[in-house]
């Protein structure tokens, strides 16, 4: 059962989306708020910015994330207008966001045009090569900079 204060943020990143369609963006909002109660926002911006990774949910991190300064989001809950892409989740998961609330789910996006599917379906078949082929080069010294990590005194653990 949801609050009050969290239905206030899934629908102002509701209203983010419907406002950034009516400027011309992609139908996605979402609203990051901080362990401490700081609240961030983010639109689709893919075809304004010519960027595929500019999601609503990657850009509200990234303000965050620029803004205080860190890499690491521990207690953040993300409110997201749709379900997020695997891309999206992933970035929470980097992120170390403790939550993810959405509002409309993928089949709702399917209907519009925006169809992840195939991209969920690719994560959930290790190995499929129908969408995206991976190939490992396996070289020598591939694992060389995983060394000089371990070497590095003066890392940024993440």
């Amino acid at each position: 059962m949801s609050t009050a204060a969290e239905n206030d943020h899934l629908d102002r990143a509701i209203d983010l989306a419907a406002a950034n369609v009516a400027e011309g963006g992609g139908p996605f909002g979402a609203v990051l708020l901080t362990a401490d109660g700081r609240g961030f926002d983010g639109v689709n911006r893919v075809t304004a910015d010519h960027d595929p990774t500019a999601h609503a949910e990657v850009l509200a991190i990234r303000a965050a994330c620029t803004e205080l300064g860190t890499h690491e989001l521990p207690g953040a809950v993300l409110y997201a207008s749709c379900e997020p892409c695997p891309m999206c989740l992933a970035s929470a998961l980097w992120a170390r966001i403790d939550t993810v609330v959405f509002a409309a789910d993928r089949e709702d996006a399917a209907q519009a045009g925006f169809d992840d599917a195939a991209f969920y379906g690719y994560f959930d078949t290790p190995g499929s090569d129908d969408l995206l082929r991976t190939e490992q080069h396996r070289r020598a010294g591939a694992a060389a900079p995983f060394t000089a990590w371990r070497d590095h005194e003066d890392r940024a653990e993440y």
